[in-house]
C-alpha cells in the first residue's frame, strides 16, 4: 500500500473501472447569482430557492459515464431526495461529512482551518487510493497544495456565482481520458 496524504492511501494506487467525481451543491450545481439566469429554473425546497439548470443534466450524464458521481455536499443524503431527482440522477453514493471524525492519520492541518478543510479528509477516505476528481467552490489552498504531488487527484475549483460551466465539464472529461 503506498501511503499519500497523511495515512491516506495514495489517489490512485487503487485499481478501479472508473475514477470517482466528488460534486458539492451549493456554488457548482446552484449557483449563488449566475449571468445568465436564464439557463437556470428555480426549485422550492421548503423554504429554500435552488437554482438548477438543464444543461447540468446533459452534463452531469456525460460525465456519469466516465465517471463514479459521488455527493460531496452539507446536502449529504438528502440530495438524493431532493436535487438528484430534478438532475435525472439515479441515488448517488455520498461523502458522510457532519459524521466524519478526524483520525490521528488524516492530513495534518491548523484547527483553525478545520471550519474551511472540513471535506478534504471524508473526501480522500471515500476515495481510500482510487482516482478522483473534485468539484467545488471552496477547495482551500491547503487542499490544493497536498493535493499537487498526486496524479490521482483533479481539483476543479468552479466559482460560486455561475456554478459549473462547460470549460469544467471539458477539463474533467480530457483529465479522464489522459489517465
Amino acid at each position: 500500500m503506498a501511503w499519500g496524504i497523511g495515512g491516506i492511501p495514495r489517489p490512485g494506487s487503487r485499481p478501479s473501472a472508473k475514477p470517482i467525481l466528488y460534486l458539492d451543491i451549493d456554488g457548482v450545481l446552484n449557483p449563488e447569482a449566475p449571468s445568465r439566469a436564464e439557463e437556470f429554473a428555480d426549485h422550492l425546497i421548503g423554504r429554500l430557492t435552488v437554482r438548477l439548470s438543464p444543461q447540468h443534466r446533459e452534463w452531469l450524464a456525460e460525465l456519469g459515464e466516465r465517471y463514479e458521481l459521488v455527493w460531496a455536499s452539507t446536502w449529504e443524503e438528502h440530495a438524493n431526495t431532493y436535487i438528484a431527482p430534478l438532475l435525472g440522477l439515479p441515488e448517488l453514493p455520498y461523502v458522510a461529512l457532519t459524521a466524519y471524525r478526524y483520525r490521528p492519520d488524516d492530513p495534518a492541518l491548523p484547527v483553525t482551518q478545520l471550519p474551511q478543510m472540513r471535506k478534504w479528509a471524508p473526501i480522500l477516505r471515500h476515495a481510500d487510493g482510487r482516482r478522483f476528481a473534485w468539484l467545488d467552490d471552496i477547495i482551500p489552498l491547503r487542499a490544493r497544495r497536498q493535493a499537487l504531488p498526486h496524479r490521482g487527484i483533479l481539483l476543479v475549483p468552479v466559482h460560486p456565482a455561475d456554478g459549473l460551466r462547460r470549460r469544467h465539464v471539458d477539463r474533467l472529461l480530457n483529465w479522464r481520458t489522459q489517465g
